[in-house]
């Protein structure tokens, strides 16, 4: 299944695989998130979907839905 990943603020946006990483959905996208463990326990690929949900890009797949909105933010520790 096929799913619109849009990118916030850098308003890109990828057709993705459902269960395909997101950082790897990111980076085919040409957008930056940034990495530390690539495990999730460092926070550094820390994003928030359009519900308000808070995922670690390094180990969330792409979920089942038709469109996914994912606002970027960056540490300033990063």
């Amino acid at each position: 299944m096929i799913v619109r990943v849009h990118f916030l603020p850098d308003d890109v946006t990828v057709d993705a695989e459902v269960g395909e990483a997101i950082l790897d959905v990111a980076d085919r996208a040409g957008v930056f998130i940034p990495t530390g463990c690539l495990m999730g326990s460092c926070h550094a690929c820390t994003v928030e979907l359009e519900d308000g949900e808070i995922i670690r890009a390094c180990i969330t797949a792409v979920p089942t839905r038709e469109k996914l909105t994912i606002n970027l933010f960056s540490d300033p520790t990063w």
